[in-house]
């Protein structure tokens, strides 16, 4: 991708972002997050990645995705009246489920972690409780 490429992928994505927050009505989209924005090098086409924290099962993750499909025209207007381009992308919505696997991974190493720590402490309670008849003379209780 060039330079100008990836500059104009950023523009879109933040113009979209604040269109979808300021502009858009439609409840669906509420909680979307635009995690990156691909174009074509003839700028004849956008695919816009998304994430949403609430988006955990496929029926929420449809429902997004029918109501950004369902946006894109309304979007695309508000890109063309605002970028200075002369031509805006056809968007095309994509669902990046990557949010929600990093969800997974932090609670999965935090599940670890805690684990980890519990079967230290069992180590340190099983070591503090020998038997004060086996300590050696510089030892005390």
């Amino acid at each position: 991708m060039s330079r100008r490429t990836e500059r104009i992928a950023e523009q879109l994505r933040s113009e979209i972002a604040r269109v979808l927050t300021v502009e858009a009505t439609d409840p669906r989209i509420r909680f979307v997050t635009l995690t990156r924005v691909d174009v074509a090098p003839d700028l004849s086409r956008a695919v816009v990645f998304w994430s949403a924290i609430e988006s955990d099962d496929a029926d929420s993750v449809e429902q997004i995705g029918a109501g950004l499909r369902s946006a894109a025209s309304f979007v695309r207007g508000r890109l063309a009246q605002v970028l200075p381009l002369r031509r805006v992308p056809e968007l095309h919505f994509k669902f990046d489920p990557s949010l929600v696997k990093g969800d997974e991974m932090l609670a999965l190493l935090k599940n670890l972690s805690a684990q980890r720590s519990e079967v230290v402490s069992e180590d340190a309670d099983a070591s503090e409780g020998t038997d004060p008849s086996e300590r050696t003379d510089g030892e005390s209780s």
